[in-house]
Parts: structure tokens; sequence; C-alpha cells
């Protein structure tokens, strides 16, 4: 048996409803097919009161704060399930495992969950992925990565919420060509982990300016390095006049604090996952507040559409409100059409759940994101960004400059595993 305990505490309360410790569910979910007496197919993860799905996290490295408030997002919509009457007549359970950015952790804990879920809500990390896709499609377990690169769509079982990375780097350099603050011929500084997140990244940046007679000046990261001294040094001898980042959040304040002491005074612009709120309360603010710029899936915490779930979050937790609360919910959402879907259907098995996922074509998130069609095979579910700025005024740290904006060059790009 895995008793499971999470490596924040703060969390543990709010998540204790959601949380299963990772025990065997024999006799509902240990894989062999059967009808129960309300006629519903299931295999795994599912038994006559109870679906579970998985959530393979970080709740104690880098992303640490995005992992605790995706928790967060996905359990306002299953208290919200499960005070219902649940999905099937069964109630809904996540059995979260922290695997702290670990790749080596990360395997060990899916195999030992493996055969007790249905799928997973959330897997975070490209790392993560990329070592775990090729079993989670033989398992056929649909998964919601937490991690945009494009390379993850090679598996129908994937189900990306939102633009790939490259796809966010095209809106973006799209977005501030609009708004003259780069033009054609340019140098754009492009700082970049070197991992699938990071290349895929930079994929997108080398696409646009390939487009726009641009250069892009490298400067290459391990998910580990911390002094950006000399990259940003490199930047402000080559003359650039943007810096882009594909970065951890630390990396991105390290590079922010760089420049503004370094004089290279020009906008930063930043992937996703580059940025989270507790970044405002570090000597960077001063620096991301007057220069950065965040692609984003879907709207801030503070956004109107979102004011269900802050109400829900904030009353539950002290834990900082965090922009993955939206992804959290939104997984959510999407999960609970699956399910119920595939209860209309009478089969609850991987088979089930994987027909009905892959049908869906136009899921509506009230306005949390883009519509998004997860029916187009190896690609995203939408080309449509959120580019948002750091607002301390506002919970969560951000507010909107420009919502689902898609640029023609995005439209126009094909993802690697695009039909």
């Amino acid at each position: 048996m895995r008793n499971h305990r999470f490596a924040v505490t703060a969390i543990a309360g709010f998540l204790a409803l959601a949380v299963t410790s990772g025990c065997s569910t024999k006799g509902g979910g240990a894989g062999e097919a059967k009808t129960g007496d309300d006629g519903v197919k299931t295999d795994f993860g599912v038994t006559k009161d109870t679906i579970t799905l998985g959530d393979l996290t970080d709740n104690s490295g880098p992303f640490k704060v995005s992992g605790i408030s995706l928790a967060h997002g996905y359990q306002v919509w299953m208290d919200d399930v499960n005070k219902a009457g649940g999905i099937c007549g069964r109630q809904v359970k996540v059995d979260l495992q922290d695997m702290g950015y670990s790749t080596e952790k990360a395997v060990s804990l899916y195999a030992g969950m493996k055969d007790d879920i249905l799928g997973l809500v959330s897997i975070v990390g490209s790392p993560m992925i990329a070592a775990l896709k090729k079993e989670m499609t033989s398992d056929k377990i649909i998964f919601m990565p937490d991690s945009w690169a494009s390379s993850n769509l090679d598996t129908p079982m994937a189900m990306m919420i939102g633009p790939s990375y490259d796809l966010e780097m095209i809106n973006g350099l799209a977005y501030l060509q609009e708004q003259g603050v780069i033009a054609d011929g340019d140098k754009i500084g492009h700082v970049y982990v070197d991992s699938e997140y990071g290349q895929n990244g930079l994929e997108g940046s080398k696409n646009y300016a390939e487009q726009h007679k641009m250069t892009i000046v490298e400067g290459k990261l391990t998910s580990n390095d911390v002094d950006m001294s000399s990259i940003v040094t490199k930047m402000k001898s080559e003359g650039v006049k943007l810096l882009l980042v594909t970065t951890t959040p630390k990396q991105t304040a390290a590079v922010a604090a760089q420049a503004l002491n370094q004089g290279l005074d020009v906008p930063m612009l930043g992937n996703n996952p580059s940025f989270d709120a507790t970044l405002l309360d570090t000597p960077a603010a001063p620096a991301l507040l007057k220069n950065f710029m965040l692609m984003n899936y879907a709207v801030p915490f503070s956004d109107p559409a979102m004011s269900k779930v802050a109400a829900a979050y904030t009353a539950a937790t002290t834990d900082p409100p965090n922009k993955t609360a939206a992804y959290g919910y939104v997984a959510g959402v999407i999960w609970g059409e699956i399910l119920q879907k595939a209860c209309d259907d009478k089969d609850l098995t991987r088979d089930g759940v994987v027909k009905v996922a892959k049908s869906l074509s136009d899921v509506d998130t009230k306005g949390v994101t883009a519509p998004l069609d997860f029916s187009l095979e190896g690609a995203p579910s939408s080309r449509a960004s959120f580019i948002l700025k750091p607002d301390a005024a506002q919970p969560g740290g951000l507010s909107t400059l420009a919502a689902k904006y898609e640029s023609k060059e995005a439209k126009a790009y094909k993802t690697p595993y695009q039909k």
C-alpha cells in the first residue's frame, strides 16, 4: 500500500476529499471488463460507487505553485459534481501523486497508480510526458498534459488545453509586431530551457522570425541554471529588441532582474509556465511589472469568467491564487463531459472514454478558454492565446492585454503531428 502525503501541507485540508491513498481498487478497477447491475461497462478505476482519476504533479519542485493551484482548480469542479450526486451514480476522486518534477519518480509513481485510475486529469512536465507517453498510449489512458509541447500531440491520448508553446510564441510575436514593439529585421533574444518545453518555444520563435526576416539570438539553459548574467550580457551586446523566455518562473525572475541591472530595458514575453504570481514578491517584481508579458491558454484568475472558481478557491485555502487554477478547473469540466457521455453510452471503460474524448469538437468553458476542439488528430485544441501582463493589484497577479488572440501566422502554422 502507498499512503500518499502531501509535500506542501497547506493543500492537504482542501484536497482531503479529492485524494485517494493509491490503494488498489480491485473488484471494480482491476482491468477486467465487466458490466454492473446498472448496465454500465467498466474496467480500470471505476467501482460501483467511485470513479478515480489521477494527477501526476509537481507539489515540491520548480513548478510547485502551479501544481498546487491546478489541483485547487479541479477540486472546485469535483466538489460541484459530487454534491450534485456525482457522475453515473458515482463520486469522482483524484489520486494525486507528487513527483517533484523528477522524471524518474514520475515513471515509478505512474507504474504504481495506473491500474487504479481511469485516466489522468493532469500530468505536469514535458520530460515526464515524454518518458511516459508510449506507456500511457499503450495503456489507453487519456491524459491532459500540463505541458504544451507540440511533440505531445503524437498520441491520441493527449488532450492539450489550448495552443502549444510554438503557437504561443507565434501569436505573441505577431501581437507585438502589430503593436509596433518589434519590426521586420529585428534581433530577438530567446532564453530557453533545453528540453521539449524550451525547444518547442524556440521552434515557434524561429518560424515567425523566418517569415519576418528577424534574427533569433539563443540563450540555452538547463532547468537548474540560476545565474543569468552572461546570457543577459550576450543579449545586450547583440542589441536585441525583445527578450523571449521559455523558462521556469525562477529563471524568468532572474532574467528580468539581470536585464534591469544591466540596463537592457526591452520588453519580455514568456510561454505560459514561465510566470507565477509569487514572482511579484521577489526583487524582480519592478522589472516584471514594467516589461513582462505572458502568453496563456486561459483568462487570468481575476477575470469575471473565473469568479465562481475564485470564490471557492479563496474560501477554501490560503494558498496564493495562480493562473493554473483555470487549467485545473477546465480539465475537470472536460473530464465531466467525457464521463457523462461515456455513462450515457453505458461504457466507462478506457476504450469507451477514448472514443468519447476524441469526439469532442466544441467544448464550451464559459469564457475561461477559447472554444476547444479535440477531434483533430495531432493538432492543438485551440490556436487562440490570452496575452496577459503582471498586475500586483489583481488576485493571481495578472490582467489581460488581449483575449483569444489568433494571428494569421498561427492559423497557417502546421504543428509537427497535425494531419
